[in-house]
């Protein structure tokens, strides 16, 4: 099986600071260089201007659906959110493992309360141990034993997004994945021969 060094990249941050979307650039960016990308991501939903709730995203599928709300009846809470915990159970992990075998990189947006809820969830996270390149992001005060295991792991690398740094990160990690992608499936172009064209 293929191994690296390093091939879990996780970005952690405070609210609010840009991490997924220097995950949505970088995702970008390596679809752009002929490969794909699985997974799940998580967007917010504002109405009139105040967050309600968040969507989960299938990258494979295009399938997506209420992972939390401020208006469901139902589930696990968190703050103002209750969360649904059959969808991040069922359509959260199917959509990790699928990734796992059909994409090059899997990306896992977010791991955090919310997904720590669910045992299913939790169990396909272990996904980040078999060598395949995962891109993720990770709440930063989680305090939880599989995190803490995935934080120490020696092949796992997290950036912080801060203010002076969070418009550096998509290219340096783009490289970094593509480093990775090119030694496991064959050469390509360079990203930053393609970037400046």
């Amino acid at each position: 099986m293929y191994k690296s060094p390093i091939h879990v990249w996780l970005i952690t941050g405070k609210p609010g600071i840009g991490k997924t979307t220097c995950i949505s650039r970088i995702v970008y960016n390596i679809k752009s260089e002929g490969y794909t990308v699985g997974g799940i991501i998580s967007r917010e939903i504002r109405v009139q201007g105040e967050r309600t709730r968040f969507e989960l995203i299938d990258l494979i599928t295009g399938e997506s659906g209420i992972l939390s709300s401020t208006n469901l009846d139902a589930g696990p809470k968190i703050g103002r959110y209750r969360i649904n915990l059959q969808l991040l159970s069922k359509a959260g992990s199917k959509a990790l493992l699928s990734s796992n075998e059909l994409a090059d990189l899997t990306m896992c947006d977010e791991i955090g309360p919310m997904e720590m809820f669910s045992p299913d969830f939790r169990r396909a996270i272990d996904i980040i141990n078999n060598g395949q390149p995962v891109l993720g992001v990770i709440h930063q005060r989680l305090n939880d034993p599989l995190i803490n295991q995935i934080r120490s792991s020696e092949f796992v690398k997290i950036h912080e997004a801060i203010l002076e740094n969070r418009k550096e990160i998509p290219d340096i990690l783009t490289k970094e994945i593509l480093k990775i992608l090119e030694s496991k499936n064959g050469k390509r172009e360079n990203f930053e021969s393609n970037r400046t064209r």
